[in-house]
């Protein structure tokens, strides 16, 4: 005999028809931003180069981001 209630067994699961729980963190990030309506390829490539040295942990913006941190009507080169 099954421990699940009729009510519990008639109540939809929330989880969508493919889970997201065998898929890698490249995976999840990739499916997340590529999922949105009008989304390209281009909203999944990476904007962040991480690198590691002598233990330290340095993180830079990739240098063709398309969106940078910073003044947007200041120009970068100047």
């Amino acid at each position: 005999m099954s421990s699940r209630s009729p009510a519990a067994a008639a109540t939809p699961s929330l989880e969508p028809m493919g889970t997201t729980d065998d898929m890698t963190p490249e995976e999840k990030r990739h499916d997340q931003l590529t999922s949105a309506p009008g989304a390209t390829e281009d909203d999944a490539r990476p904007r962040i180069e991480v690198s590691e040295h002598d233990g330290v942990k340095r993180i830079d913006i990739a240098d063709d981001a398309p969106v940078r941190p910073g003044d947007p009507t200041e120009d970068p080169e100047a």
